[in-house]
């Protein structure tokens, strides 16, 4: 067994994909296709609003090589969230993608369209009562018939408009290595935590003896958990996620007790109603 850096923590999952052969052996896997060349674009990494979530977001620009050997490039937005969010703070970030004119391309004899994008999500909690870990989300098109379109497709105009979207549940990472995928997201399953360090997380590393790629992971990952300033930095988001806790702990006990009041007072409304006291009357009452 050996110990590495949680990659959940953001300063821990920051120095891991901006290690460039990191990046494409993690987004490759990910999306299933050879990513021949992977960089970290302009403003890449951004934190959400601190004082209500931490989202953590970093975009790629990637050359992919589909089953053809064809080459083409395409703008990978990864987001990384530990805490429940509104799918407004996602969508945000997604709608200054689309309006952002460095993601258009322009070729002779035709007009300016937009790179196609794939939105990654790596969430630190479930999505409703959906129970696959990794949940590929792509886009079709049909006639109005419902038959499937694929002539003309894939089509720069189409694609500058839909993007096809990538889920990561890491809740439901229960230490199954069945394929490559999970090999590599095995690095993020939280049930191998070492016990009251939750920086820490424990592997068995045979488990990544037939994988160079995932060696030299595993190699970043023990880096960072020997530095010391990443070290800190990990407790400094530790002291964060306990105040965003308290103020929701305080904020739900308030919720509870207004409800509480809010039920007493209809209670009573209700029972001077019932000895006829007329609605304005009892109005003035409780003024």
């Amino acid at each position: 067994m050996i110990q590495v850096a949680n990659p959940v923590y953001d300063a821990v999952f920051k120095y891991l994909m901006e290690d460039e052969r990191i990046a494409r052996t993690i987004l490759s896997a990910l999306l299933k296709k050879e990513i021949v060349e992977v960089e970290i674009r302009r403003n890449e990494y951004s934190n959400g609003t601190r004082n209500n979530i931490s989202m953590f977001r970093i975009d790629f620009g990637a050359k992919v090589r589909e089953a053809d050997g064809s080459l083409h490039l395409i703008l990978i937005e990864l987001q990384k969230t530990w805490l429940e969010t509104e799918t407004l703070r996602f969508r945000q970030y997604l709608s200054a993608q689309y309006a952002n004119p460095e993601n258009m391309v322009k070729e002779d004899f035709r007009p300016r369209y937009a790179i196609p994008m794939v939105a990654v999500y790596i969430l630190g909690h479930r999505v409703g009562n959906i129970e696959e870990p990794v949940l590929y989300v792509h886009h079709k098109s049909y006639n109005y018939e419902g038959q499937e379109v694929t002539k003309g497709l894939p089509d720069p105009f189409v694609d500058s408009l839909t993007h096809d979207s990538i889920i990561v549940q890491l809740p439901l990472l229960h230490g199954q290595i069945n394929n490559h995928l999970d090999q590599v997201l095995s690095v993020f399953d939280q049930t191998h935590l070492e016990k009251d360090n939750p920086h820490v997380i424990n592997l068995n590393e045979d488990n990544y003896a037939d994988s160079e790629d995932m060696q030299y992971i595993l190699h970043r990952l023990k880096m960072a958990a020997s530095n010391v300033d990443m070290r800190q930095e990990m407790n400094v988001e530790d002291e964060f996620f306990s105040a965003i806790e308290d103020r929701d702990t305080a904020i739900m006990q308030r919720d509870k007790k207004i409800k509480a009041q809010d039920q007493q007072l209809q209670t009573l409304k209700r029972f001077l109603k019932a000895k006829g006291m007329s609605e304005s009357d009892i109005e003035k009452m409780l003024q």
